[in-house]
């Protein structure tokens, strides 16, 4: 079973990049990446995790555009690193779907796809 996929990584602090990157989906990773429990947020073909202990953290206004413009109507703030990841077939992982990168790019003036 394949652990390893493209997320988009969207840190919080704006002097961070907004990147793809490889990584491992196993619980563990996942939170190191997001520096504590996870929560999700789900749409149809994409879901975002971040630090469960969001209002703690510093706010991720591009992680909230994103979402946003992406067509999830959110009650609150996003908080913390957000890690986008594709929903795949019964529930796993898969990359990060193309249009939600090309959103990024374009929101953020960002070449991220190779």
């Amino acid at each position: 079973m394949n652990t390893t996929y493209n997320a988009l990584i969207v840190p919080a602090h704006l002097t961070q990049p907004v990147r793809i990157e490889t990584v491992d989906t196993v619980m563990a990773s996942l939170q190191k990446l997001v520096a504590g429990n996870i929560e999700s947020i789900t749409s149809r073909d994409w879901h975002v995790y971040l630090n469960d202990e969001g209002p703690r953290l510093p706010q991720n206004p591009r992680a909230e555009v994103l979402v946003r413009e992406a067509g999830v109507y959110l009650d609150d703030t996003l908080n913390g690193t957000a890690v986008f990841l594709g929903n795949g077939r019964r529930g796993d992982e898969s990359d990060t779907p193309g249009h939600l990168i090309r959103l990024a790019e374009q929101l953020f003036d960002l070449p991220l796809a190779a």
